[in-house]
């Protein structure tokens, strides 16, 4: 099948292109740079050149394919609000050029807001009515159904390896410019992990046995306690390991404060029933511990 990829070149983004082409699928990757668009080429991938922003650049990239993934999301808080906007105008893009077609589109989001408070989220639970967040990657993806699209979602916890490692990555910059390691209130609050192979290959597996409405979980360990991870970050880079207050959690994080004392706790029951997934990956504070700091 031939597969167009936003975020292709991306953390998570590049090793589901490099699964998908091993397992003898096409790629066509969305580059919006020269070094992107290189490397999309030294993997074996295709390229269509053009950004988020581009509406009509994401229609033919889209309608030359036979399934979409879209991974692409700009991170920058200089355009904080203006990325939302974008993210759903992309996803409304692809699915216009899908509908009433049978052809698979993931669309890719995150768990945070599902649950909370101890709450183990499930694939069966839809984004609730209060949700907090101004991102509707999932919303955008579902409400694509009734117009004949065959969307499915893909929510991501903290994706990692020893380069990257979602939201932890900041964590660990937080703490190397201000010489500690901090976690919030008494730590016990946790967050689901993923191994990138693992969630690379369930891309693979959803696309390959897409179900219309479908929200898959990428998720390997459940939830790990954020002082656990403090604390591999302290020994990592030589500083000390705090608490601090709910209420001080942005003044010292920064946006990603607003996450940091959440519970984004989630099963994957479902998901690996449905595709047979089995991660294999190691561990979070696995991947903290082997990392170069």
């Amino acid at each position: 099948m031939r597969v167009f990829i936003t975020g292709a070149t991306g953390f998570v983004g590049s090793q589901v292109v490099k699964e998908l082409i091993g397992a003898g699928h096409q790629v066509l990757g969305l580059a919006r740079s020269d070094a992107n668009a290189q490397w999309l080429d030294s993997v074996g991938a295709d390229v269509q050149r053009g950004s988020l922003e581009d509406i009509e650049i994401l229609k033919s990239g889209a309608t030359a394919s036979d399934a979409a993934i879209h991974l692409g999301f700009n991170h920058s808080a200089a355009t904080f609000l203006q990325n939302f906007e974008i993210d759903r105008n992309a996803i409304e893009a692809i699915g216009s050029a899908f509908a009433g077609s049978d052809r698979p589109f993931i669309v890719t989001t995150g768990l945070a807001g599902l649950a909370g408070n101890g709450v183990l989220a499930t694939e069966e639970m839809g984004v609730p009515t209060n949700y907090p967040f101004p991102r509707v990657s999932e919303q955008t993806a579902i409400d694509l159904v009734p117009k004949g699209v065959r969307a499915s979602v893909m929510r991501l916890p903290q994706v990692h390896d020893t380069q990257k490692q979602g939201l932890i990555s900041f964590a660990i910059e937080t703490a190397r410019e201000k010489g500690v390691s901090a976690y919030v209130g008494e730590g016990t609050n946790r967050w689901a992990a993923s191994h990138v192979s693992d969630t690379a290959r369930l891309y693979r597996l959803a696309l390959e046995n897409n179900e219309t409405g479908a929200r898959y979980h990428a998720v390997d360990e459940e939830g790990v306690p954020m002082r656990d991870i403090a604390e591999a970050i302290g020994r990592g880079l030589n500083v000390p390991v705090k608490s601090i207050t709910a209420e001080a959690a942005l003044a010292h994080f920064g946006w990603w404060g607003a996450f940091a004392g959440e519970d984004l706790l989630a099963s994957s029951a479902i998901t690996k029933e449905k595709l047979g997934w089995n991660p294999t990956g190691p561990g979070l504070l696995a991947d903290l511990e082997q990392m170069q700091y």
